[in-house]
Formats: C-alpha cells, sequence, structure tokens
C-alpha cells in the first residue's frame, strides 16, 4: 500500500533521478576503475591546484545537499536502519552463494551502489512521509 501511493501519487522517476545523482556524484569522488576525482586529484594537484580545489567544493556542495537533506529527513537512526537493511540483504544474497567477497572492486561498487541509495531515500523521504501522512514537514509550510 505504502509503495503503491508513492508510485502512483508522488512517482518513481523523481526517486530514480535522485539515486542516479547521488551515485554519480559517489562513483566521480571515487570509484576502482581509476577515473575518480580523488585519483584525478591526487595526480593533478601540484599543477592545478585552483582547478583541483574548485572541483572539490563543487563535490563538497553536492555532499552537504545531499547529507543535509537525508540527515533532516531521516536523521542519524534512519541512516543507520536503512545502512543495516542494505547489509543484512547482501548478507543474505552471500549465505546464498549469489555474491563473492573476494573481488575488492565489486565490494567497492556495492558500497558505492547501497550509499547511493541511502542518499536517495534521505532526500526522497519528505516526500514519501507527506503523502502517506497528509503532514507537512515544517520547512514545507510557509509563513
Amino acid at each position: 500500500m505504502v509503495l503503491e501511493i508513492y508510485l502512483y501519487r508522488v512517482g518513481i522517476m523523481p526517486f530514480l533521478i535522485r539515486w542516479v545523482l547521488a551515485f554519480v556524484l559517489l562513483a566521480a569522488t571515487y570509484n576502482p576503475t581509476g577515473w575518480s576525482y580523488i585519483t584525478w586529484a591526487q595526480a593533478n594537484w601540484e599543477t592545478r591546484l585552483p582547478l583541483t580545489l574548485f572541483l572539490g567544493l563543487i563535490f563538497l556542495a553536492g555532499y552537504i545537499i545531499y547529507l543535509r537533506a537525508t540527515l533532516r529527513s531521516i536523521g542519524l537512526f534512519g541512516i543507520l536502519l536503512v545502512l543495516a537493511i542494505a547489509g543484512t540483504l547482501l548478507w543474505v544474497i552471500y549465505d546464498f552463494g549469489w555474491l563473492s567477497l573476494e573481488n575488492p572492486a565489486v565490494l567497492t561498487w556495492i558500497g558505492i551502489v547501497v550509499l547511493s541509495i541511502v542518499l536517495a531515500i534521505g532526500l526522497s523521504w519528505s516526500i514519501v512521509r507527506r503523502t502517506i501522512s497528509g503532514q507537512a514537514d515544517m520547512d514545507d509550510v510557509s509563513e
């Protein structure tokens, strides 16, 4: 019922867009392929310090937007709960033999996906709560 309300009234596309943006932010910051801001910044900070700082501040702004919204909407307990659910799901998948822990690159990608889901849920939760309960957050109420 809750999922039905969310899918039809709020829409899955806004959530998917928030998730893709969070995934891109995390993957562009660091990923195991070797192409990421962290890798680039380590190699170029001496010769391109202004650009390195500028891009770093852009990434920081993206993280602040996502983390602030996530902390305000689901809080630390909600973040821990979503991480615990994702962790136990991964444990179940590992227990069935569908996941190997041998490849660290796969584990990094799984971490990026899980963290991006947490950020997307955090950014979307106020909309879901308002849709389900009919109650507005304090930020939604205009004076």
